[in-house]
């Protein structure tokens, strides 16, 4: 767990009005709240793909909940006015000096195959959002090379305000999202051998790796344990799912790079 050390101000976009904080280990973190006005359950599908995400090794943000006390709050008068609480919240690490993707750029980042795993990702846990909003793809330039990264899963399942019912009725739907830069992708560059080591990946997550992640979301975010359970659930469901859903996907991709269109 973080522990916040600084307040450094606003982000400038986002519903959810994140702003920037310092952490103990002097890294800049993007901070979104728990009495956000979307609700808590931003922050706990925020959290969910932190963890699954990783455990895929997606180009995701180092991201972790990150603790702030009523010291840092009462120091900072802004913060007080937006009717921040102290306590745990959801830190996503800062990314510096990067522009949202373009459809010329696309091309040049040098880990454009990472983005199989993101898109397969997104179709498993129903994020369309990263499909329209061209603001949750971020390139930076490292090392003289382009390098893209995925941000934002506020709107897994398909809802900031997602419900059981919400849950139950998007467990076995597969739904392609076949918009913007996720047209592109499977379009024009991605191979269908690009999602096969993240399909392998996702085939050996266990009950119990999925049940940890869910038992590691604060309790204030998600209080009721019948909401867990569901969600615990869901994430099998698609998990199981998952030589489907990468299927339909290949149902976009060009045979001259393995797919079936």
């Amino acid at each position: 767990m973080l522990m916040a050390a600084a307040y450094l101000g606003k982000v400038g976009v986002g519903v959810t009005v994140p702003q920037f904080f310092r952490a103990q280990d002097e890294n800049v973190y993007v901070v979104k709240f728990q009495n956000n006005r979307l609700g808590s359950r931003v922050l706990v599908s925020e959290f969910f793909a932190a963890k699954f995400g990783a455990i895929m090794g997606l180009c995701f943000p180092a991201s972790d909940i990150i603790s702030i006390d009523e010291k840092i709050l009462n120091n900072n008068s802004y913060l007080l006015e937006l009717g921040l609480e102290p306590g745990l919240h959801f830190a996503s690490r800062y990314i510096e000096n990067t522009e949202y993707v373009r459809k010329e750029k696309l091309y040049k980042a040098i880990n454009v195959k990472d983005m199989a795993g993101v898109v397969l990702f997104d179709h498993m846990f129903h994020n369309a959002d990263r499909a329209k909003n061209h603001k949750n793809l971020l390139l930076r330039l490292e090392n003289e090379q382009y390098k893209i990264y995925a941000i934002d899963n506020s709107h897994l399942f398909r809802s900031s305000r997602w419900t059981i019912d919400s849950l139950q009725k998007l467990g076995t739907k597969i739904i392609t999202y076949y918009f913007r830069y996720y047209r592109k992708l499977l379009n024009n560059i991605l191979f269908f051998q690009d999602f096969v080591p993240y399909v392998n990946i996702v085939r050996k997550i266990s009950n119990e790796q999925i049940d940890g992640i869910i038992q590691e979301i604060p309790q204030k975010w998600l209080p009721g344990e019948v909401d867990r359970t569901a969600l615990s659930e869901y994430a099998k469901i698609r998990r199981d799912m998952v030589d489907l859903i990468c299927e339909e996907l290949c149902r976009l991709i060009p045979r001259s790079r393995g797919g079936q269109k």
